[in-house]
């Protein structure tokens, strides 16, 4: 900290005879401590210097020493900054000093104050007021000169601040300085009133009252500005003066009652505004907000003032309803009885501040939210202490708002807090009693992350108080086992069993809370799945036991409830187990397992031995994770686990050099730190190895980002900091030639964040690199890391002018251009470039001046060559790929468009491009003449490449990105040359505004998305940049160009070129960023273009043109989804909704409709999102995106009158006796919307926005003709109705149905009222929030009403669509009451009506009808589900064993299944079958016992009847179904009867379903599952078993879709035991070998779901005896990595099992080699790249060639030595060997024919060729170990490079 001289000049001009010893010795030491420059000492010499002070006696305190050393401290004191160490030590020593120096220090400082005071300058007032400030807060003080200067302060800063209005950098200074005063004003009143002596101050003609009656004048005039709400807090000080007339004044101006005539002089002469104006609703609110939080209630009178509604003053709003539930809680400590009575539960105000909780909980804003919460906990607190000692846990109100939280959804957020305030006040027991379940229920929500957080707060809550409780009650052997199955039990079930969102989140959100409350409990949850993890290891979906102790032993470690050697030690968990962790299948699991040894609650927690064998295991299975999100993790945890290596190895090495020899030998035996050390540097080199080895050629993008994301870790941790003598690791020391070409080649990714990675780590290596490459490396890198701009100035310079001779050429053939030299790769260097220009220290000014106008002049050339395509009206499609004559002429139509100033014959003649390899531009001179150029370039012969409109599109918007983000950057970081004559600017204003007209231009032209998408971001830097700009003109700029485009739209100029289709292009772009530059604080011009685009989107009057309308639709969709805006374009909303509705309303017989309506609907989608949140889930009925019709029409108040004038316009053209087609525009709309809302249980009689008034104009909307109309209202119906009205509003609507007597029935009617019905009835039987002691009566009552109008289900009916209708409501029915198994003699009436509806329907009498009638294919589905319903509950055992004429007559219908099995109609047949096939898997999967098969057991010959269907079928999905069918049942019991049925015997049975797979394998595979056991058990023939093996292998290519390739998998499982792991080769070795490779095959599949599949044939084989697990724990569920592995190793295992070593090695070696494909596709390269931009085939983006042969090699490696292998011909090995050489030369060749550089100019055909080198290497290494009599595979050396 700096201090100013004049301290020390006065220490120097002290009187040495003035002093004594002491006095010297102070005066040195205050010289000293003035003339240090370091901050802690100046601490340590000034805390010397007090406490000689402090030892001074009462005659030393009056020497003029210490007077000057007093003096000269309060000069430092007021010289420092406000938090700067060095006051605040001054301040705390000070005023601890003895009583008799206290008295001059304060002079000494009131001294220093007063010549502080003295300023003039604006700018240091701040520093006096922040000087003032801290003298309060450590010092007695206080003056009337003070309140003055502040006076003065106030008044000075707010006319600085009217002048420089439009600055936002100063204003914002400014409004900060002016808070400042603000606060010290206070501070400094409270000191007044303290330390005046009497009621001097409380005099008006005092100094002090006048000062504070000033003050007082000047923050009322704030507020009435609108500006400075806040500042009213003065009042609190006022209202000491006069406290009660000032509170019966503030209550008047809340009222808006106010008289001036009985109001006093001094307020009138301070606040006149007040009294006399209309005070806006913020300043009412302020008012409000300072009385009650500056008066005192405890022993005064209370009155709630709650009239504001503003949406704008939710938070100050929701503070001072906070602020009054504080002040009742106070003042009814000492309350009479009747304010407690007004103020309990029952009372009008407590109902009113519930509606305002129940409104706001779900608030948007953080703060209201949860002021809300403690609005409701105090209001909670307040009937609690209206009580007169009742019971709590009987009080009638806490048992309704029990009652009534609970009712409530659980995706409701205000419910959790709510509720959890509930649970402190009643207890949890109270919750519990009610429904014990609801532990489970919140754990079930945490599936949802929005909710997680608040779920696991309510059951923190929930179990900390069921424990206090318990713990109370009972003794601890009795309550924690309660508190466990409470608790507990229901986690753990979710852990093992839970959907794996839901587990991510409890283990995050619930598990450490748990575990906190209660550590103990860590041990029963091992306990008890230690006891099931064996058995339950999990799945790919489900984390089972394993992975469930997996997550409990990580969170307990990461929080310090256990150690890793406490783990190993107690066998809490085996190394085997953690292994199985490490690569199981599911990914968290291996999360959590890597947790578990990355995660520590100590950071220098050593490693253990095992901790870094296990890491080194997991790296070499999971680099390769397809998972962005599991990718992040693994680096995140073993970044972690690096810091932990750096940060123990530096405690070890300091604990080595403070330990003497002794301490060394006695603990040496104990713990070898020196070993630790060694073994961390060889655990760190070897993870490096995996790492470097995992950067292999044709390695997968997440292998290589994760390898070089974890070594960037590395690299960064283990660097080498200033000062730090012991490194424990250094990445360089493992760098090397290769490594770096490692690096380097992943430039040549195609993947831009391995780019990025690989060039940071090479960065963070960079002095090593150049040891490695100093000759040529180092000038490239000085080149791009260079500070000097010299260096910069000449790259960039060659980059231009190579970019003007492409530019050149793209005027004359932008086509020659896109093809072979696109120009944005050059641009994106320069912008690079720019980025490393050190702007602190640049010389060559002009130099850069110069380059920056080439570089502006550059752009806008380049724009102007490809602006053509990107402004076209439809730039995807220029440029057709026709080669026939025919086309050709339509191509000059397009040419004129594409480039109007081409002159190049080119156009006129080919599509297709010569193209060069190379075309070296750095030869061409300025003097040459650029035809020439173009002539050799066309001239040469060379490869041909095909010009596509993508390669030009591509071209062009990539050029405009390019063009703009350089712009922008150019602006944003080059310093802006104010004056012409300034020397340290690099552009100039007048570029500036030429680079905003450029990007207005291009934005508001521009028609592809790309180009004005990026052209955006420019121009938002360009924005940012003008809106701190000190030059006026610059800074203005924004808000002209937002005035001129407005009006440009306003004006409906026939010659404006704004675009008006594309939602606008890039209109809404540009408006955005201009609105965005505006400042935060500020918020004008958001507001005044909000009003002129809704005053647009809304005309009052039609309109000739309707462009305007459709621009403004746009821009606000666009305004409405920017979240930068954030709240302050909430107000807006309700106008944005009126918009879009009324413009589905809008008709112009000028103007197609859709133009309007198509803006419309995508500005309604907007707002409905920004409303009710992103829809996540495709369940439309789900109330997770809505709210309850209180809370949204409380926050768009306006909206209630206009939606439900709008529905009620709607609802009567739906009511035509002529049932005329009228469907309203915005009837959907409506329908929408009010779907969307929901009443709430907690509504009551408070809510004056009722739900009820929409509910019979919904109801009307069900009589529209339309039948989509119909059934979203029959959909919106559901929401309006409360659960508990249900069961009435559908008996109501039954009753409203017509008689079958009536001479003229309205189908329309009927049918929109039974789907009302269907609706609310699904809704209330399938919700949880019923009461059920009124569901059996209601069923009742519901049933009878639908026995009397149940003709409409039968033939009395004509009309089939409503019968289907009405069929729908039965099965409904029926369902529940099936599942439900409800009894009651009134239901067999029931059933009879539907066993009467069923029998005498047309599906048992007698289809005559034709699929063309309306309704009939409706029909047939319902009256099928119907049938199956009922046979369901025939089925089971409860009804059909009871005594009813009714069950007996459904139990007799065992045919209708085969009737309607064999129905014409496949509407009949496939529900049929679907529920066949529902049933037989249930029996399958053990749901249904021998006694209980359900309705299977009433059908007999169900084999015969599938076989026979399988013959006849000609639906597809109905064949499938029947194969299905098949597939489930056991063929041991079908094929014997395939001779009786379909005369056919099994082999020709089987023979017929190959030949179906062969012909349709995607809908047919399946059932090949089970076929492989009837190969053997009827003794196939080998032709029909090789035909299976070649139809199951064809089945497993990537090119092949997913679902093939998973019922291939499903068939290898089911194989497996029988015959690839069987102890005998049944299908021979070729064959098994064979099956085998579709297994590996299958485990590279690039889907996620196959590999998982086909990992399961490796559990399977590892399950088998014959199997011998080499490794110490029996891997079962394994990773795709792990799994390719392991079946290497059972293969070759297998092999010497069936003695077949030397038969199968040489097939294995043809895998390793490749076989003939490898060697074709090298014969056959061309060398060439795919000039197709998009189009790139099959690609499989997971699999990696090289992995496999690594670990294939690995295994051969170890079997050939290990076999001994007999070769009593040498013939095939000798035949590979040759092969292989052969490979070998020809790979060399074509390595040697690739250009310089390859991995970059040539990268497919290098990694191609490089794969290859590495598989022909290894195969001749492994030939060698064979000793073979052949030259060929001697060589062990790698092919050449």
């Amino acid at each position: 900290p700096s201090t100013e001289k004049r301290p020390s000049a006065v220490v120097y001009a002290i009187p040495f005879s003035f002093a004594d010893a002491e006095d010297q010795n102070l005066a040195s030491l205050l010289l000293h401590c003035v003339q240090l420059s370091d901050g802690i000492h100046q601490i340590y010499s000034m805390k010397q210097i007090v406490t000689l002070l402090k030892k001074m006696d009462r005659n030393s305190a009056c020497s003029p020493m210490i007077k000057c050393c007093l003096d000269i401290i309060g000069v430092m004191y007021f010289s420092l900054g406000a938090k700067n160490p060095l006051k605040k030590v001054l301040a705390s020593s000070l005023n601890g000093l003895p009583e008799q120096l206290m008295t001059e220090a304060v002079h000494s400082f009131v001294r220093c104050l007063k010549e502080e005071l003295k300023t003039t300058d604006l700018c240091l007032y701040r520093k006096v007021m922040d000087n003032l400030a801290s003298c309060m807060e450590n010092f007695s003080l206080g003056m009337i000169i003070f309140l003055q200067f502040l006076q003065k302060s106030v008044l000075e800063i707010q006319e600085e601040n009217r002048k420089l209005s439009g600055n936002s950098i100063v204003e914002t200074r400014l409004m900060h300085d002016l808070l400042m005063a603000i606060k010290v004003s206070m501070m400094l009143l409270q000191k007044v009133q303290e330390n005046f002596q009497g009621s001097l101050w409380r005099k008006p003609g005092s100094l002090v009252w006048q000062s504070m009656c000033g003050l007082l004048k000047s923050f009322t005039n704030f507020l009435m500005n609108g500006k400075y709400q806040q500042f009213l807090n003065i009042i609190k000080f006022v209202l000491n003066w006069h406290s009660l007339i000032l509170l019966l004044q503030v209550s008047d101006l809340l009222l808006r009652s106010v008289k001036c005539a009985s109001v006093p002089e001094w307020f009138v002469s301070s606040c006149e505004c007040l009294c006399t104006e209309e005070l806006s609703d913020s300043v009412l609110l302020s008012l409000c907000h300072g009385a009650l939080a500056m008066l005192e209630w405890k022993n005064g009178s209370m009155s709630l003032f709650f009239i504001l509604k503003e949406s704008n003053m939710a938070v100050s709003l929701s503070r001072i309803l906070a602020i009054w539930t504080n002040s009742a809680l106070d003042v009814l400590e000492s309350s009479s009885q009747n304010l407690k009575s007004s103020l309990n539960g029952n009372s009008n105000t407590t109902g009113k501040l519930l509606e305002y909780v129940y409104t706001h909980w779900e608030h948007p804003l953080d703060a209201v939210r949860h002021q809300a919460k403690l609005i409701f906990k105090n209001i909670l607190r307040i009937h609690q202490a209206t009580l007169k000692g009742s019971v709590v846990k009987s009080d009638p109100f806490f048992s309704m708002l029990t009652e009534s939280l609970l009712s409530l959804e659980w995706h409701v957020k205000g419910k959790y807090a709510s509720l959890g305030c509930l649970v402190e006040c009643v207890g949890v027991e109270n919750i519990l009693t009610v429904d014990r379940t609801i532990p489970a229920q919140i754990l079930d929500v945490m599936g949802d992350q929005s909710l997680a957080p608040y779920a696991s707060d309510l059951l923190e809550t929930m179990f900390i108080n069921h424990k206090s409780h318990l713990i109370s009650a009972f003794q601890k052997n009795i309550w924690i086992n309660h508190w466990h199955d409470t608790w507990v039990s229901p986690l753990l079930l979710i852990l093992c069993e839970g959907n794996p969102d839901q587990t991510t989140y409890v283990i995050d959100y619930y598990l450490p809370k748990l575990l906190k409350c209660s550590p103990d409990s860590l041990s029963y949850m091992i306990k008890i799945l230690q006891a099931s993890a064996d058995a339950n290891i999990g799945s790919c979906n489900t984390r089972g036991a394993l992975g469930a102790l997996m997550a409990c032993l990580r969170t307990a470690r990461a929080h310090g409830h256990l150690q890793f050697r406490e783990i190993m030690r107690d066998d809490l968990l085996s190394i085997g187990c953690v292994k199985q962790g490490l690569v199981h299948q599911h990914n968290q699991v291996r999360v959590d397992a890597l947790g578990l040894l990355c995660e520590t609650h100590r950071s220098t927690e050593i490693l253990t031995m095992e901790e870094m064998q296990l890491i080194q295991f997991f790296i070499t299975y999971n680099l390769n994770s397809q998972s962005p999100a599991v990718r992040q993790q693994i680096c995140s945890l073993l970044k972690k686990l690096f810091c932990r290596i750096q940060e123990s190895s530096q405690v070890l090495y300091k604990l080595e050099q403070n330990k003497t020899k002794q301490e060394l030998i006695k603990e040496s035996a104990k713990w070898d730190h020196f070993a630790t050390l060694q073994q961390y540097k060889d655990f760190m080199s070897s993870i490096c190895d995996k790492l470097f080895e995992a950067l292999f050629p044709g390695s997968s993008h997440p292998t290589r980002f994760s390898s070089l994301t974890i070594l960037g870790s590395i690299a960064e941790i283990f660097s080498a900091p200033e000062g730090q003598t012991q490194a424990i690791f250094r990445l360089a020391q493992e760098i090397d030639p290769t490594r770096v070409q490692m690096l380097i080649q992943c430039f040549a990714s195609t993947f831009e964040e391995v780019k990025v990675l690989a060039f940071e780590l090479l960065m963070k290596l960079y002095d090593r690199i150049l040891q490695i490459y100093i000759s040529y490396f180092r000038q490239a890198m000085d080149l791009s890391i260079s500070t000097k701009p010299y260096g910069l100035c000449y790259l960039i310079k060659y980059l231009l002018s190579n970019l003007e001779r492409e530019i050149f050429q793209a005027e004359k053939s932008l086509l020659q251009a896109a093809a072979s030299f696109p120009m944005y790769g050059r641009v994106h260097c320069i912008t690079g470039a720019l980025q490393q220009l050190p702007l602190n220290n640049l010389t060559l000014m002009t130099e850069w001046r110069q380059m920056v106008t080439k570089l502006i002049l550059m752009s806008y050339r380049l724009s102007s060559v490809v602006s053509p395509i990107v402004q076209s009206s439809s730039p995807e499609g220029l440029i057709p790929m026709d080669n026939d004559s025919e086309t050709a002429g339509r191509l000059q139509m397009i040419l004129h468009e594409i480039q109007p100033r081409d002159t190049n014959d080119y156009f006129t003649q080919a599509k297709i491009l010569k193209e060069h390899h190379r075309v070296d531009f750095a030869k061409l001179t300025d003097d040459e003449p650029v035809e020439n150029v173009c002539t050799e370039i066309r001239g040469k012969e060379g490869q041909t490449c095909d010009v596509t409109a993508q390669m030009v599109l591509v071209c062009c918007w990539r050029s405009m990105k390019e063009i703009s983000l350089l712009l922008g950057m150019l602006c944003k970081l080059l310093p802006l040359q104010t004056v012409s004559e300034s020397s340290d600017g690099l552009i100039a204003v007048e570029q500036v505004k030429d680079i905003g007209d450029y990007f207005k231009h291009h934005l508001l032209q521009s028609r592809h998305r790309g180009a004005f998408e990026l052209a955006y971001t420019g121009f938002v830097m360009l924005t940012e940049i003008l809106s701190r700009c000190t030059n006026e003109s610059l800074r203005t700029l924004p808000q002209q160009w937002l005035y001129n485009v407005l009006e440009e739209i306003k004006s409906c100029d026939p010659s404006s070129k704004l675009c008006a289709t594309r939602r606008s292009a890039g209109i809404p772009f540009y408006i955005q960023a201009l609105l965005a530059s505006e400042p935060k604080n500020k918020t004008n011009l958001l507001k005044m273009t909000m009003n002129e685009l809704v005053s647009l989107a809304v005309p009052v009057n039609e309109s000739l043109n309707i462009i305007p309308q459709v621009h403004a639709l746009n821009i606000l969709r666009a305004l409405f989804r920017d979240t930068r805006f954030g709240e302050n374009i909430i107000p807006y909303i309700a106008d944005g909704i009126q918009a879009a509705v009324l413009g589905f309303t809008w008709s112009n017989p000028l103007w197609p409709m859709y133009i309007v309506r198509n803006s419309s609907t995508l500005l309604f989608s907007t707002l409905i999102t920004r409303i009710f949140g992103v829809k996540r889930g495709k369940d439309e009925n789900s109330k997770k995106n809505r709210m309850t019709g209180r809370e949204f029409f409380s926050r768009f108040p306006t909206l209630y009158p206009f939606l439900l004038q709008q529905l009620e316009v709607v609802a009567r053209t739906m009511d035509s006796e002529t049932g005329e087609l009228k469907l309203h525009p915005s009837l959907f709309l409506l329908l929408l919307i009010l779907g969307k809302l929901y009443p709430s249980p907690m509504d009551g009689t408070y809510s004056a926005l009722s739900m009820a008034p929409f509910v019979p104009f919904i109801m009307r909307c069900g009589h529209s003709p339309v039948y989509r109309s119909r059934e979203m209202a029959g959909r919106a119906l559901v929401p309006f109705v409360m659960i508990s009205q249900i069961p009435h509003t559908v008996q109501s609507l039954l009753a409203g149905l017509p008689e079958c007597t009536n001479p003229c029935i309205r189908q329309n009617s009927v049918h929109g009222m039974l789907l009302q019905v269907f609706h609310l009835l699904g809704s209330y039987l399938e919700s949880k929030h019923r009461v059920n002691s009124d569901l059996q009566q209601g069923l009742v009552d519901i049933i009878t009403c639908i026995k009397a109008k149940v003709w409409l289900a039968k033939r009395q009916n004509p009309c089939l669509v409503t019968r289907a209708a009405y069929l729908d409501v039965l099965v409904v029915l029926s369902d529940y009451l099936g599942k439900s198994r409800r009894k009651g003699i009134e239901l067999f009436g029931f059933w009879e009506e539907i066993s009467k509806v069923i029998s005498a329907s047309e599906l048992m009498t007698g289809i005559y009808y034709f699929s063309a009638i309306p309704g009939f294919t409706q029909y047939l589905q319902s009256i099928t589900k119907l049938v199956i319903s009922v046979l369901s509950v025939a089925a089971d055992p409860d009804f059909s064993n009871s005594s009813s004429p009714v069950a007996e007559q459904m139990m007799n219908s065992s045919s209708m299944v085969v009737h309607l099995l064999q129905s014409d109609f496949h509407e009949v047949r496939l529900p049929m079958l679907e529920a066949v096939l529902l049933w037989w898997k249930q029996v399958n999967s053990k749901q249904a016992t021998e006694e209980k098969m359900g309705p299977l057991s009433l059908l007999s010959d169900l084999e015969v009847i599938l076989l026979r269907m399988a013959m006849k079928e000609k639906h597809p999905e109905c064949f499938c179904k029947v194969l299905e069918i098949l597939h489930c049942m056991d063929l041991r019991n079908v094929l014997p009867r395939t001779q009786d049925s379909i005369k056919m015997n099994p082999k020709e049975f089987l023979n017929w379903a190959m030949n179906i797979i062969s012909c349709d394998p995607e809908s047919a595979l399946n059932c090949t599952v089970e076929y492989s056991h009837a190969f053997l058990c009827f003794q196939v023939m080998e032709s029909e078993m090789r035909q299976w093996i070649q139809l199951v292998t064809s089945c497993c290519g990537d090119e092949e879709q997913t679902a093939i390739r998973l019922a291939a998998a499903e068939v290898l499982i089911n194989i497996t035991p029988l015959f690839l792991t069987n102890q005998k080769l049944i299908l021979g070795l070729s064959s098994t070998l064979a099956m085998w490779k579709c297994v590996v095959l299958l485990l590279q599949s690039e889907e996620l779901i196959v590999r998982d599949t086909a990992a399961d044939v490796i559990r399977v084989a590892q399950s088998q005896s014959n199997i011998c697990n080499k490794t110490e724990f029996a891997f079962r569920v394994v990773n795709a990595s792990m799994a390719l592995d392991l079946a290497f190793g059972i293969l070759c295992e297998l092999l010497q099992q069936w003695n077949q070593t030397s038969a199968g090695v040489p097939v294995l070696l043809e895998w390793l080699l490749g076989e003939d494909e490898q060697k074709k596709d090298l014969e056959t390269t061309t060398l060439m790249e795919d000039d197709n931009l998009f189009n790139k085939g099959e690609v499989n983006f997971w699999a990696e060639t090289l992995t496999n042969v690594r670990q294939l090699s690995k295994h051969l490696f170890l079997l050939i030595p290990a076999t001994r292998l007999n070769l009593p011909d040498q013939g095939e090995f000798l035949q590979l060997a040759r092969r292989a050489s052969d490979q070998a030369k020809l790979v060399t060749q074509h390595l040697k024919e690739l250009p310089p550089t390859p991995e970059f100019s040539r990268t497919v055909e290098f990694t191609r060729l490089a794969i290859q080198n590495e598989r022909i290497s290894t195969c001749l290494k492994i030939l060698t170990l064979l000793e073979l009599d052949d030259d060929a595979c001697k060589n062990k050396e790698n092919p050449e490079k």
